[in-house]
């Protein structure tokens, strides 16, 4: 499968595959308070934000990851980046942010459920794992909006330090 010419449309949004085209926007959005529940943490030099989106695009390359950048279409705007990870094996990794200026808008959850019905039509998967912290409420309604459930609770350090507490869903393939 070409994941480099992927496009999933929603009612509002379009998830597209990472180009160095949004360095700057996810250097500039990807901050210590959207990361405070998440295991990556910001990148100090846009450097770091380049490298991070080569290793994209060679990953979407050898079908490994479908990485995207999440657009409001009717704005033409910028809104974070989703992922499904491991894509290649029966239990990807889903993954989001949202920039701070797009909260409270749906655009997680509406994003997420595009991904989703995506992957249930287009690869095989037993389950696709979310990992989610327990303090983020938000970010656990997308799982629970979806028909996963929560398979295992488990106690992680972030890449900056951060303790997370997580509830890991697993959300079950129709086919």
């Amino acid at each position: 499968m070409d994941l480099m010419n992927i496009i999933i449309e929603t009612d509002r949004l379009l998830l597209k595959p990472i180009t160095l085209d949004f360095a700057e926007d996810i250097f500039n959005e990807f901050s210590w308070d959207i990361t405070k529940y998440m295991y990556p943490k910001p990148a100090e030099k846009i450097e770091e934000t380049y490298d991070f989106i080569k290793n994209s695009l060679m990953n979407l390359k050898n079908g490994i990851d479908l990485q995207m950048v999440i657009i409001n279409k009717n704005e033409d705007e910028f809104i974070g980046c989703i992922g499904l990870h491991n894509i290649n094996t029966l239990t990807p990794e889903l993954g989001i942010w949202t920039k701070k200026l797009s909260h409270k808008n749906g655009y997680g959850l509406e994003a997420m459920t595009g991904l989703i019905e995506w992957s249930h039509k287009n690869i095989k998967f037993n389950y696709l794992i979310y990992p989610v912290d327990k303090k983020n409420i938000a970010s656990r309604k997308i799982p629970e909006k979806n028909g996963g459930k929560i398979m295992e609770e488990k106690k992680t350090k972030g890449m900056a330090g951060n303790e997370l507490d997580e509830y890991v869903y697993w959300i079950y393939s129709k086919k």
